[in-house]
């Protein structure tokens, strides 16, 4: 049975294109952030480790809420790794060393390449497409990004 929430159906088709997007490239960087979890080296280990273990935590909730976000508008969250690589704009590429610094590098990057993207969404499903309750999500998204971001970045000063 199709939705009838207030959103023609070529509207939310679009929406869940593009959340799609935003789904593989969640679903990258919690690959990532857990790869920098299990594989993270040197003097500061513990500390990294546990740091990491709390990013990929919060990016496990963002993904299922994505995913749940777009089965809320009535079609199907990408669910491959195929489709995840197919779809993303992060990065692929990993860093040469295990070190805390250089995964913290790598994975604020990837926050601010997913930031940028995100914002670049919030007008578009609203204004154009309609969906402001999207639009507030991954406003809501971004703020979280934004968060995760700024505690990465500050283990560089």
């Amino acid at each position: 049975m199709e939705p009838n929430i207030g959103i023609n159906a070529e509207n939310r088709s679009k929406v869940a294109h593009a959340l799609n997007i935003i789904l593989a490239d969640e679903f990258l960087l919690y690959t990532k952030t857990k790869n920098a979890h299990w594989n993270v080296e040197g003097v500061d280990f513990h500390s990294k480790h546990l740091f990491f273990e709390s990013q990929f935590g919060q990016l496990d909730e963002i993904v299922d809420n994505v995913a749940e976000r777009i089965r809320s508008l009535g079609h199907y969250a990408t669910a491959t790794l195929k489709g995840f690589l197919e779809l993303t704009h992060i990065s692929k590429r990993l860093h040469e060393h295990n070190d805390g610094q250089g995964f913290i590098r790598e994975l604020l990057s990837d926050h601010e390449s997913l930031i940028t993207h995100i914002r670049e969404n919030i007008d578009y499903f609203a204004n154009e497409l309609k969906d402001f309750g999207t639009s507030d999500f991954i406003t809501g998204m971004l703020e979280t990004h934004e968060k995760m971001a700024w505690m990465l970045r500050a283990h560089l000063k």
